[in-house]
């Protein structure tokens, strides 16, 4: 595969509350897609085509047909050929690879990604419910107050079953997230305070949501959008040249994975059970399907990984399925320090969902783009020193869409 060229992006303020600023899912569409065309000194006739991220904007915000907003951000973007991709909390991934195709199909050769979400303007069990539509309805959500606590508390107990798990292991991730974002600017969870009780089973500092879930374990209900600006190599190298800087200066996208799994969680659970070491192998495939297009024979050749922890088991599980440690034995890493922001190989050195918030429909964009950040220098006081090559891991459902990046520079 030709490598995917990133000429910048933009965030938006994950502690923002829009619904409460009194601002639409347009104003949070446009103000990600002005400002990257800004940091990345694109003007907007020079843009090909438009791909958006999004999971329930018709739930959250009554509307559809994303694609229709890049028309009225500027006249130069009205006519613009545009697609929107849904893969629950993996849409954002699914922008990108299909904006990927497109330049490696030689259709175009500069596309605008964005990943946007308006979550925050409902009470949070219809907030629940409406992102409850990811798990199959009418199998597997009937008689679960939260969904998504309640899923990823059985992907706990199925990890304790097999190999034994340790709240404490759970709350170092969720610790070690929050005390990341304090570092992000952009961080939802930024300004927020804790203490230690708050990462013990406390029912008062700590509830329990869901089973093994408590609040720490817990994602951020964020609004936010995120976008990238990606070009072919031709095109990035026009551009290069244009700037007077190296083509090699620019972060590219230079391996990835996609696999779908069958949508029912315990289908997914039974078909794995005693048949192999990974409790999710299409997650595994995902990640090594990344690691052979972009040339790397494991994650000894990273130097940092921005991982879906929607839910702090999520991560736990992620850290075996990057082959971090054997499976069953993701407990080592976490004592060891190996996934802390001054460790071997830091995990969510921007506070991850967790910490740093969860928009549904911009959360792959996002990574990719602190990726990209990070092998360029530019991630500010969330830097990982040296960083040259990171990778992300994206999930929709209970691992049902699975997406991972390699990012490089």
């Amino acid at each position: 595969m030709a490598d995917t060229y990133i000429l910048g992006g933009a965030q938006s303020d994950f502690a923002r509350n829009w619904h409460r600023e009194e601002r639409s899912l347009f104003d949070l569409f446009s103000g990600a897609v002005t400002q990257a065309l800004a940091a990345s000194d694109i003007d907007p006739s020079e843009i090909e085509v438009g791909h958006v991220g999004n999971f329930v904007a018709e739930r959250f915000a009554d509307q559809g047909l994303l694609g229709g907003f890049f028309g009225h951000i500027h006249p130069d973007l009205a006519g613009l050929p545009t697609s929107r991709h849904e893969g629950a909390c993996a849409s954002g991934s699914l922008a990108i690879m299909a904006a990927m195709a497109d330049l490696e199909a030689g259709r175009y050769e500069l596309a605008c990604v964005i990943g946007v979400e308006l979550m925050r303007n409902v009470p949070g069990q219809i907030a629940a419910d409406h992102l409850g539509t990811a798990a199959w309805a009418g199998r597997e959500t009937q008689g679960r107050t939260y969904v998504w606590p309640s899923m990823f508390s059985d992907i706990a107990e199925e990890y304790d079953q097999r190999y034994g798990l340790k709240r404490e292991h759970l709350s170092a991730l969720a610790k070690k997230n929050f005390h990341n974002a304090k570092a992000n600017p952009n961080a939802q969870t930024r300004e927020w305070t804790f203490t230690e009780e708050s990462f013990t089973d406390s029912d008062e500092a700590n509830p329990v949501i869901e089973g093994w879930m408590r609040r720490q374990d817990c994602a951020q209900v964020t609004d936010g959008a995120a976008c990238l600006i990606l070009a072919t190599p031709e095109r990035a190298k026009a551009y290069a040249d244009q700037k007077g800087i190296s083509l090699d200066s620019l972060p590219r996208i230079s391996g990835w994975g996609h696999c779908t799994s069958p949508m029912l969680l315990d289908e997914k659970l039974g078909s794995t059970r005693g048949q192999t070491d990974y409790m999710f192998p299409w997650t595994r495939r995902a990640i090594t399907d990344a690691y052979a297009r972009a040339g790397l024979a494991g994650p000894d050749d990273l130097d940092g990984i921005e991982t879906h922890d929607c839910f702090t088991i999520t991560e736990y599980s992620a850290i075996e399925h990057f082959g971090i440690t054997a499976p069953g034995e993701a407990w080592k890493a976490i004592e060891n320090g190996v996934t802390e922001k001054s460790g071997r190989l830091p995990m969510n050195a921007s506070g991850g969902l967790i910490g740093l918030g969860h928009p549904v429909g911009a959360t792959g964009v996002r990574m990719v783009l602190d990726c990209a950040k990070q092998v360029t220098g530019q991630a500010g006081d969330m830097q990982i020193e040296g960083a040259r090559t990171m990778a992300t891991y994206n999930v929709g459902g209970a691992a049902t869409a699975n997406c991972t990046f390699i990012v490089t520079a």
